[in-house]
């Protein structure tokens, strides 16, 4: 069999050609995360977010970036699945994808500080479980996985009563062999394995409330770490085509908690080289992180962001 060499430079290569500089009416609004009304129990810091949205290959873009300049990396690229994309081609041999992942997280070591963290969802398909860990295992060179974090998108739980109650969101699928997916990983890289999160930014209370005495390392406060599980089901909609017109994207939920979990008093600068339509920066808006940059060949998806982010 031969293989196809990976091409995710699309079908218009005028889209890595062409960069829009973070000036002018090439920037999107930002406004304060003061606005936005959040409880007083979430980890926010007020002021006002700089987005810089550019419509450029990210490797081209990471590229001109300046080294060990960047405090937090949220990203979910292409998983190589066969995904619709409207720029981008989702289908490749798998050595050729992985090389091609390579290729920007490089730049991602680069551009990281020693402190930072990378947090970097990934799906799977039923027929394709290995590919996470494949991909993981590519990185091992580059970063230490510090943490494996499971996105839960849809749970059943059976109650004491014998009730079933579920919540969420997922794609059934359609086999006598494969489950329903219900999960996507979210894998926390740093160069280190040693960087000092703040886990209870994200805590919730003790459901068995003598813990709080038991245990000394909760110094008398009924907060503990919420764990590597984080159910995050996607907001219903009536019409993707309007409210979420991107076939794989992650919510504005998810990488808020990868902002308060590695501390958002210790991001200046937050980066996503996969922006889409802008959850991630809608994020960084939402925590106040002071300056987001992100990378995005798909002018359609990079529109909805500004959009999204303009009207914040």
């Amino acid at each position: 069999m031969i293989e196809k060499p990976f091409r995710p430079e699309v079908e218009d290569r005028s889209y890595h050609r062409e960069r829009q500089r973070p000036s002018g009416s090439d920037r999107a609004i930002s406004r304060s995360s003061g606005e936005l009304g959040r409880g007083p129990s979430a980890s926010v810091r007020l002021g006002i977010t700089g987005v810089e949205l550019h419509r450029e290959d990210c490797v081209r873009g990471m590229a001109e970036l300046s080294a060990a300049s960047i405090d937090i990396v949220v990203t979910s690229p292409p998983y190589n699945l066969g995904i619709r994309y409207s720029k981008f081609s989702d289908t490749a041999d798998r050595t050729s994808y992985l090389r091609w992942c390579k290729t920007w997280v490089v730049e991602i070591a680069r551009l990281l500080r020693p402190d930072g963290s990378f947090f970097l969802n990934v799906g799977a398909a039923p027929a394709n479980p290995m590919f996470p860990h494949e991909l993981a295992l590519e990185l091992r060179d580059l970063f230490v996985l510090q943490n494996t974090i499971h996105w839960i998108k849809s749970i059943s739980i059976e109650e004491q009563n014998g009730e079933t109650v579920s919540r969420g969101h997922f794609k059934p699928v359609n086999s006598q062999r494969f489950l329903n997916d219900c999960h996507e990983y979210i894998f926390h890289f740093t160069k280190t394995g040693r960087v000092e999160l703040d886990r209870l930014a994200l805590g919730v209370p003790y459901q068995d409330k003598t813990n709080i005495a038991r245990w000394s390392h909760t110094g008398g406060r009924d907060r503990r770490c919420r764990g590597n599980t984080w159910f995050i089901p996607y907001e219903t909609i009536q019409s993707r085509d309007k409210e979420r017109p991107h076939p794989a994207t992650f919510p504005v939920e998810l990488a808020e908690n990868c902002i308060r979990l590695h501390g958002v008093e210790k991001v200046t600068t937050m980066l996503d080289p996969f922006i889409g339509i802008g959850n991630s920066a809608i994020a960084a808006q939402q925590c106040g992180v002071p300056k987001f940059i992100g990378f995005e060949i798909d002018e359609k998806y990079l529109a909805e962001a500004r959009r999204r982010i303009g009207e914040r």
